[in-house]
């Protein structure tokens, strides 16, 4: 059974997470390497389940479980630079029992406000039994700690 959670723009379920360009994070010509916005969105993500009281490896150590990512599907609109501020977000579009998929995107903040869609992405994360890494069902108390009330 697959759930959907409201999802309208401006909605409370889109978590936000502001992240910095370094130089780590770019090439040669200052620019954002392209596989560096899926970090970007996997601390987003973390820093997501965190603020929902799910710490990940709390969670692999009391369950025996986590969440691995099972698919990526990215975007890349404008790029980003060295030393901009970004504002990447998580927002889930389906929640079932094995998995969930989430609408990611990473804006450019001017002023303290998204001015430009950078680069956006559907990424698909599967629960699995750490030891095995065999899929299994996510437990109830994360199920509840996913679903909006």
């Amino acid at each position: 059974m697959r759930r959907r959670p409201p999802t309208p723009e401006g909605s409370t379920q889109v978590f936000q997470w502001p992240v910095r360009v370094y130089w780590e994070d770019t090439d040669a010509g200052g620019i954002v390497f392209y596989a560096n916005y899926l970090k970007f969105f996997e601390r987003a993500r973390t820093e997501w389940l965190r603020s929902l009281g799910v710490e990940q490896q709390r969670l692999r150590d009391t369950t025996g479980g986590m969440f691995v990512v099972t698919g990526t599907e990215l975007r890349y609109h404008r790029p980003a630079r060295l030393d901009d501020l970004l504002q990447v977000s998580a927002r889930v579009t389906e929640l079932g029992r094995a998995s969930m998929t989430l609408q990611q995107e990473a804006w450019l903040l001017r002023d303290g406000a998204p001015e430009q869609r950078l680069c956006e992405g559907t990424i698909r994360i599967g629960w699995v039994d750490a030891a095995r890494l065999r899929p299994g069902r996510i437990p109830d108390s994360i199920l509840h700690a996913l679903t909006p009330p």
